[in-house]
């Protein structure tokens, strides 16, 4: 009895491993405004969803870092669905205080932007497996706003 279990266990695994899951990536991470408390950044991440049914995103995690610690991290929480059968456009906010911004003064040198790293994790409600995340990263240089993005 327990042989017929595990190999029925085993069978499961592997459909569900050969199933198809959703697909992400970040296409675009830009400067977006500057608040009296914050400069914000919008990050765009494509998802694919290749099932004909749409699925619920639980939440969207994300991490900000630069010159090896973290500026900004926070939660989307429930951010809709993912279209059936089609690519979703998730817009994701940063918001980064301005006084982590001058603490990073040596990254930012004469060409004023910075290195960073941001981290997204896609939390998705799938059938039948249940939470799932799907890890992003991206890599790069962003530039910081000037004094005239402070008037516009």
């Amino acid at each position: 009895m327990s042989q017929l279990l595990d190999k029925a266990k085993n069978f499961i695994a592997e459909k569900v491993a050969d199933m198809p899951k959703p697909e992400a990536n970040i296409t675009d991470v830009d400067f977006k405004d500057v608040t009296r408390q914050s400069v914000e950044y919008l990050a765009k991440v494509n998802v694919s969803n290749p099932y004909s049914t749409s699925i619920p995103i639980c939440e969207i995690r994300y991490s900000f870092k630069s010159a090896n610690r973290e500026i900004a991290s926070g939660t989307v929480p429930d951010p809709g669905s993912l279209k059936a059968s089609d690519t979703t456009l998730l817009n994701v906010l940063v918001k980064v205080p301005h006084n982590i911004i001058v603490s990073l003064v040596k990254d930012i040198g004469a060409d004023w932007d910075i290195d960073y790293q941001l981290d997204i994790g896609l939390v998705i409600d799938l059938p039948i497996i249940g939470n799932f995340t799907i890890p992003l990263c991206q890599k790069g240089e962003i530039k910081l706003p000037s004094i005239s993005d402070f008037f516009a």
